[in-house]
């Protein structure tokens, strides 16, 4: 998977397609992501002790991964993802558009 935690991307499909934001999480097994305040939805919780209320949480669901795109900070748009291998060997993801390594 190409998208990594901490990433800057863009949704490019669905309801909140435009949306930008951060990954929380990413879960290679299932190809999924959490972006930080896209495909918000509520949660029912339960009362945990007795005579404590019980309240609606609004929190991220996953996204499939290939619904969104990393944001290249040079392009300043969402782009496709390469990769490089250095001289030093080490493995690199690259924007397709400019070239510019993605990894910091």
């Amino acid at each position: 998977m190409q998208i990594h935690k901490n990433d800057t991307v863009v949704v490019i499909t669905g309801k909140n397609r435009g949306s930008q934001g951060q990954v929380l999480k990413a879960m290679p097994e299932e190809n999924k992501v959490i972006v930080a305040n896209v495909n918000m939805i509520k949660r029912h919780m339960k009362p945990r002790a007795q005579g404590q209320p019980g309240n609606i949480v609004e929190k991220e669901a996953a996204i499939d991964a290939s619904n969104v795109m990393l944001i290249c900070p040079k392009c300043k748009t969402g782009v496709r993802v390469g990769y490089k291998t250095l001289e030093n060997k080490t493995k690199v993801r690259v924007c397709r558009k400019c070239g510019t390594a993605l990894d910091q």
